[in-house]
């Protein structure tokens, strides 16, 4: 049987194009498998992006309403997902970078998430009942003074990865005999930064970043008891 998209999206035949887009927007907000913790959440990732595909498009559209399909050849802009674009681009078309959304499944743009770095701090008694302030010091990375996180030296700059063109991942499509799947890797050049260093630079040998030492004041509130975590978030 033939999918109904207007079902799929929650629509109703007689929408207009802003209803059918903001239903999309609550769906693939709801679904998109970087936030949904469902098992299936990137198939109806999938299909919600498919009925979009279809009912966003005039001429699509009206195909569709015509015969209840959409053949798979004859149209353009059309990847390995069973004819239609690859889902995650028709999300960032609509969303662009929106929460770190729209480069799913593709190099994080934007500095990742650092290591954990853990302090054990012994307190008194009295210290432990009342509260105390303490002052710890922590061997952490930083941003590389000398190049301010590029990676190349000054005076010079990263050029863009040719292999995957600034993205950091490569994709290659694999015809099986269950049909097209497209494997998703780290970029082999770059290994994933999207940009090569050619001359890198001297103070952190091309990784932008540097141990660094620093000591923070850390309060510790009245109360706590043993094995007690205190988060000191953006630290």
């Amino acid at each position: 049987m033939a999918t109904d998209y207007y079902a799929v999206l929650g629509v109703s035949r007689e929408s207009n194009p802003d209803e059918i887009k903001r239903a999309y927007r609550q769906l693939a907000r709801k679904y998109h498998p970087d936030v949904s913790k469902e098992v299936d959440a990137e198939d109806r990732f999938k299909g919600i992006n498919e009925a979009y595909e279809v009912l966003s498009d005039p001429e699509k559209r009206s195909m569709y309403d015509r015969f209840g399909t959409v053949p798979s050849n004859g149209m353009g802009g059309m990847g390995n997902y069973g004819g239609f674009r690859d889902p995650f681009d028709i999300f960032a078309e609509v969303f662009g970078n929106l929460g770190g959304f729209g480069d799913f499944g593709r190099g994080r743009s934007g500095p990742r998430r650092g290591n954990d770095v853990r302090v054990s701090v012994t307190l008194a008694f009295e210290e432990a009942a009342k509260g105390v302030e303490r002052e710890i010091e922590v061997k952490r990375m930083d941003t590389c003074p000398a190049c301010n996180g590029s990676g190349a030296e000054p005076g010079t700059k990263s050029d863009r990865c040719n292999e995957c063109n600034g993205s950091g991942q490569v994709r290659r499509v694999q015809q099986t005999l269950f049909g097209s799947f497209v494997n998703i890797t780290t970029c082999p050049k770059c290994n994933g930064t999207g940009s090569i260093i050619r001359t890198p630079c001297h103070k952190c040998e091309g990784t932008g970043k540097v141990y660094t030492h620093r000591r923070i004041r850390v309060k510790v509130p009245a109360g706590v008891d043993d094995g007690v975590s205190i988060r000191l978030a953006g630290e």
